[in-house]
Order: structure tokens, then C-alpha cells, then sequence
């Protein structure tokens, strides 16, 4: 016989009342023992067992707000920067400037010269340098210029105009058929006024954008060099007193990676512009100054600059002649195995130590990301991540016993590894 016997604050517990007539006098299995009895207040089921107890919640309400607002902050911080997306892009290059503009300023104000005027007698030199090299390109280049505006203009008074100087060019060099090609294409471009004035009007807008940035990123340059030592002082301050002297020779290392490799890329762009302009000189051939100023310029891309400049030089000296042109070919097959194995070694041999194909990787990422800019500062960013993973395994090698190989080092990728990871002891061994 079954009776519900109440309990204080708790629903009725089903108990079992002995009955003279029940030969059962077991324990009913769906009652708990006395022994295991819950405790008050714990609800019951209609067949004697406890429902389980619910856990109080982990994740507070506070916790859940402070996550939403980290995330909200998170994006409005990457929006704004979205949205001055142009000014990150001069800061970084007036960075880049000043790094690699640090030592003749240390330089002079070792030699009891201001740090201001020291700065500014920097630019003045940078400038003198610009102006020289006008100087000595912009007059052969203006008479180049000229006499190709002269030979059009020659061409144009012959029958049948310019296009019949250029039939009979391109009949002579077998260009017939992509001549035919490029005229379509041009008659079917629009020749309304206000489709040509649409470009001269963007194309101003260029050059006041062009003239902005540049004085723009001068002064962050000018800034950046009178009082970076102090910024960069300030955030290693940030670290703990034992990572400080750390956190300073990463810098190092990182700032003369930088300046290595700019002064590196001028240097071997300059060689290279020279030496085209000798080649093409003793050829005797036509725009020498034009066309090396213009592949100058493009050696200064890594991996596809010289590439292109030296297709530029090619197709220009087979135009005139193609025996000089096989000639020009040559030389460039020559030049670049000497900048590859000689030039490039010597240059940036102490301030750039990655593998070809990590140049290859962040040269094609900086170019994505940031087009010509990117791929100029892929490579020093490249490094300075090279230096940070060398210094992060040389840590883990002294925690695990190995080796420590510093940045500097020529070292095998595979023994840094195999030090790092504890077993180059045990290779040793």
C-alpha cells in the first residue's frame, strides 16, 4: 500500500507503508535508500527518482557584453583604418624612409651637427642628387624626345602621312597582320570632347594627389626621423626589464635589414642603368638615355624588374636593327647572371638572407596587397619576419637543449629546425 507522505518546501515523496498481506518485504528498487536520500528541497519524480540539478551558468551577462563590445570596437577600429587606408600607406613608406635615411643622419649628429638640421641637410643632399641627375638626362632626353617628334612629324608630310610611314614599317618587319588588329581597336574608341577631357581631368587630379603624398610623406619622414628614437624607445619600455635588451637587438637587426636592402636596390639599379646606357651607346643605338632611365626604374622591382626592362631594350633594338638586337639580348643574358651571382651577393649579402622562394612568395603577396608598393617593401618585410622566426628558434632551442643559431647565421634551414625541436644534440651525439 503506497501513501504520499509531504515534505517541507517539496513536492510529495512517494513512500512505501508495509502491508501485513505483502509478501514482499524487499526495498522497492524505485525508492532510494535511506542512506542515499536527497537532500531537502531536491524535486522528485512520480516514480521516486531525482531530477538532475542544473548547473549555474559559467558565462555571465557581463562576460557576454564585454566580448560583444571588444568585437564591435574590433571593427570599427579595421573600418576606420579602411577608411584611411591612403594615409597607413604614406606612413608605412615615410617609415621605410626613415629607416633607410637613419644612418647619414646618426651620422652627422655624431659630428656635432643638430638632429633638425642634420635632417634637413639630408634632404638637401637627396635633392641636389635629383636635380644632378636631371640635369644629366633631361637634356639628351629633350633632344630624343624631339627628334622623334621631328621624325613623326617628317612622316607626316610623306604620302600618305603617319599611317603610311607606319604600313611601310610594319611591312618591313612582317607587323601587318597585328598593325590591321591595333587600328580596330583604336577607331572604335570614343572620340567625344567629353570622353577626352574625362582623362586630362583625372589625370590632374593624379598629379595634385601625386604632389600631396609626397610632401605629405616627407614630413612623416622629417618627423619620424627627429623623434623616432624616442617612439621606439617608448613602446620597448612597454616590455618586461628582462625582454628589453631583446626586443632592442630585433630592432636592430630589423632596421639594418632595411636600409641594407633599399641602398642595395638603388645601388644595383643604378649599375644596371648605366650599363644600358653604354651598351646601347657603343650599339649606336637611337633613345640610349630614354631607355635606360626607364629600365633604371624598372630594376628596381625585384625578380620581374630586369625582365621587363631588358624586354623593353629588346624589342626597341629589333625595331631598328635585329642584328643589335640579338646583340642587346646577349648582353642582357650576361648582365643578369652577373647581377644574380655577383652584384646581389655582394650588395645585400649582409642584410638580406632569404631563400629565392620566399622572395618569390612575398614579392607575388605584396603585389596583391599593395600593387608596386608592396612588391618594393615585400622583401624587407620578408626579412624582418625571417629575423623574428630565427630569434623565436633560437628560444626554443635553448629551452629544448640545442644549438641557438642567430639571424645572422648561414645555417641550414633543416639543422635550425632540428635544433630547435631538441634533436640536433641528439645528431650529435
Amino acid at each position: 500500500m503506497w501513501r504520499a507522505l509531504p515534505r517541507r518546501g517539496t513536492v510529495a515523496a512517494t513512500v512505501r507503508q508495509d502491508d501485513p498481506m505483502d509478501t514482499d518485504r524487499g526495498h522497492d528498487e524505485r525508492i532510494p535508500p535511506p542512506g542515499d536520500a536527497p537532500p531537502p528541497g531536491t524535486p522528485m519524480t512520480g516514480g521516486g527518482g531525482v531530477l538532475p540539478r542544473l548547473a549555474r551558468p559559467q558565462v555571465s551577462p557581463r562576460t557576454v557584453v564585454v566580448v560583444l563590445a571588444t568585437a564591435l570596437a574590433l571593427l570599427a577600429a579595421l573600418f576606420l583604418l579602411w577608411q584611411v587606408r591612403q594615409v597607413v600607406r604614406w606612413a608605412l613608406i615615410a617609415a621605410f624612409l626613415a629607416v633607410a635615411l637613419t644612418p647619414p643622419v646618426d651620422w652627422l649628429e655624431r659630428h656635432r651637427v643638430k638632429r633638425a638640421l642634420a635632417i634637413g641637410v639630408v634632404y638637401i643632399a637627396l635633392l641636389l642628387a635629383v636635380a644632378g641627375l636631371a640635369a644629366l638626362v633631361a637634356p639628351p632626353l629633350v633632344d630624343q624626345v624631339g627628334g622623334a617628334v621631328g621624325s613623326i612629324a617628317d612622316a607626316a608630310r610623306r604620302p600618305g602621312g603617319v599611317n603610311g610611314a607606319i604600313e611601310e614599317f610594319a611591312r618591313a618587319h612582317g607587323l601587318a597582320g597585328p598593325l590591321e588588329t591595333i587600328r580596330g581597336q583604336v577607331q572604335s574608341l570614343p572620340t567625344g570632347v567629353s570622353q577626352v577631357t574625362k582623362p586630362l581631368l583625372a589625370g590632374v587630379v593624379a598629379v595634385v594627389s601625386s604632389v600631396t603624398a609626397i610632401i605629405a610623406i616627407l614630413l612623416l619622414t622629417f618627423f619620424l626621423l627627429l623623434d623616432g628614437k624616442g617612439f621606439v624607445e617608448a613602446g620597448v619600455l612597454l616590455f618586461a626589464e628582462a625582454q628589453r635588451p631583446r626586443m632592442r637587438r630585433l630592432l636592430a637587426q630589423s632596421a639594418r635589414a632595411v636600409y641594407g636592402y633599399i641602398g642595395g636596390n638603388l645601388t644595383i639599379s643604378l649599375i644596371c642603368g648605366v650599363g644600358v646606357f653604354l651598351a646601347l651607346s657603343i650599339l649606336r643605338l637611337p633613345y640610349a638615355v630614354a631607355i635606360a632611365l626607364v629600365v633604371a626604374l624598372l630594376d628596381l622591382l625585384p625578380l620581374v624588374g630586369a625582365t621587363l626592362g631588358a624586354a623593353v631594350v629588346v624589342i626597341a633594338a629589333v625595331l631598328v636593327d635585329p642584328v643589335k638586337g640579338l646583340i642587346v639580348l646577349v648582353y642582357f643574358v650576361v648582365y643578369q647572371q652577373v647581377e644574380n651571382n655577383l652584384l646581389q651577393p655582394l650588395v645585400y649579402g649582409r642584410s638580406v638572407k632569404l631563400h629565392p622562394m620566399a622572395v618569390f612568395l612575398a614579392v607575388l603577396a605584396g603585389g596583391q596587397l599593395l600593387g608596386i608598393l608592396g612588391a618594393l617593401l615585400a622583401i624587407p618585410v620578408a626579412e624582418i619576419g625571417r629575423i623574428l622566426i630565427a630569434e623565436w628558434l633560437a628560444g626554443r632551442a635553448r629551452a629544448t637543449g640545442g644549438t641557438p643559431h642567430s639571424a645572422e647565421e648561414q645555417t641550414p634551414v633543416a639543422t635550425v629546425a632540428a635544433d630547435a625541436a631538441g634533436d640536433g644534440r641528439d645528431a650529435a651525439r
